[in-house]
């Protein structure tokens, strides 16, 4: 049975990068049908911390990647590693340094492996000095304890980035000491930021769960991340994880990296609420309100349902649903000052919005539809573009220069506050 871990380090947040790492070895076990495992590499006491740990495993679920095991601690298992080092030791393949252990490196041979991404990989060990396995103070070495850990969880496939190439040839000779089957290398690109360079938080590398913070789904977060160098073919991009999971294979990786453009999630994430159920995203985007303290006394549940569903094509986060809350729900809106200096400050501003109030307010009836006959009627009668009422009117009550269709807002708005709204301007 195929048998893959992700080994997060509890001395930061979850990121993008380490993330894909997790959501392709996950996806590689969920598609042979075999185990996912969690390590936990604590062996640094003083930065390791529970905070970490806890987004850590937060965020793996928040992004569906549930585990199969319990999982392992690096941090309970010294004396395990301090076993396997002596047994070098008593080899002769090992050599203390006060209270060190180091590994000799023997010269003159070539180490080599098949990556199952870049393909064959020679590494000469006159490139290797000799490998330090227990430092003085009793804590094992990355590599050192790598090879233990991966031996006695019995993982059979090593799903990393490839900046861990360098690490592999080392643990290799490792394994052949100690008599252990090597398991199966894959070694991903990194992540890359759209100038080339190395992924940094201006270009998206910041933590999980700020991206949920900023209201992105974690169904689009993981549809995206599962093409950060992976392609299911036919230029499909919207896929259900239960089909990424169906045509994932670790084999078809890109040898070259991926580029993290932070426009095409937040577009994927739009299209996800998009196409949501009405129901769902409505759900959603409550909790989400909820949880930025955004709902007060004066919030309507199935007002709120029928807002959504003007908006829900328009929304790219969940966090977009905050600035139409407050439009809808606040006395007070945010005006976008360029947009009130290009539309409502022209010489016959005043005039319009006067005109189209005087409408507004003898009107019968206030719907979608006998607002839409209203404003065309008016436009006609003041021999203006049915625009020159609708730009100037949008910005007038929402502030903003984008949004739903006008009267399907205005009818959400109601009528009592679209005419006090308009006569701000008048």
């Amino acid at each position: 049975m195929i048998r893959v871990r992700f080994a997060p380090s509890p001395t930061g947040y979850l990121h993008i990068g380490s993330a894909r790492t997790a959501l392709f070895n996950w996806l590689y076990a969920r598609h042979n049908k075999g185990k996912f495992l969690l390590r936990i590499e604590d062996t640094d006491r003083l930065r390791s911390k529970e905070e970490y740990l806890d987004e850590i495993l937060g965020s793996l679920k928040w992004l569906f990647m549930n585990w199969d095991e319990d999982p392992t601690f690096q941090s309970r298992r010294f004396d395990l590693y301090k076993r396997y080092a002596e047994d070098l030791l008593k080899k002769g393949l090992a050599y203390m340094e006060g209270e060190a252990i180091i590994f000799k490196v023997e010269k003159d041979l070539t180490v080599s492996f098949d990556d199952m991404i870049h393909g064959k990989i020679e590494v000469s060990t006159n490139e290797l000095k000799d490998q330090v396995l227990m430092k003085s103070d009793g804590t094992p070495t990355y590599n050192f304890a790598c090879v233990i850990d991966d031996v006695e969880m019995k993982i059979t496939h090593i799903i990393r980035g490839d900046d861990h190439i360098s690490n592999t040839p080392k643990q290799i000779l490792l394994y052949r000491a100690l008599g252990l089957a090597i398991p199966n290398f894959a070694h991903m690109p990194l992540i890359l930021s759209k100038d080339g360079g190395r992924l940094s938080k201006r270009h998206g590398a910041t933590s999980i769960f700020e991206y949920k913070r900023e209201g992105f789904l974690p169904e689009a977060l993981v549809n995206y991340l599962s093409l950060m160098g992976w392609a299911p073919g036919e230029d499909r991009e919207i896929l259900p994880l239960d089909e990424i999971i169906k045509l994932f294979d670790i084999k078809d990786v890109n040898k070259t990296g991926a580029t993290f453009d932070m426009d095409k999630l937040s577009w994927m994430n739009g299209q996800y609420i998009k196409d949501m159920d009405l129901a769902d995203i409505v759900s959603r985007s409550e909790i989400f309100l909820k949880g930025n303290g955004i709902i007060d006394d004066k919030f309507d549940e199935a007002r709120w349902s029928d807002i959504v569903k003007a908006y829900k094509e328009r929304a790219r986060t969940l966090e977009d649903f905050i600035g139409i809350y407050k439009i809808f729900f606040h006395d007070a809106i945010e005006y976008d000052e360029a947009a009130v200096e290009k539309y409502l400050k022209k010489s016959n501003s005043k005039d319009i919005l006067n005109r189209c109030r005087v409408v507004l307010k003898s009107a019968s009836s206030f719907n979608k539809a006998s607002i839409e006959e209203a404003y065309r009627k008016l436009a006609d009668d003041m021999k203006l573009k049915a625009a020159e009422l609708i730009h100037p009117t949008r910005v007038a009550i929402s502030g903003k220069t984008v949004g739903a269709g006008l009267f399907d807002m205005m009818e959400l708005l109601g009528r009592d506050k679209v005419l006090k709204r308009l006569e701000r301007f008048c």
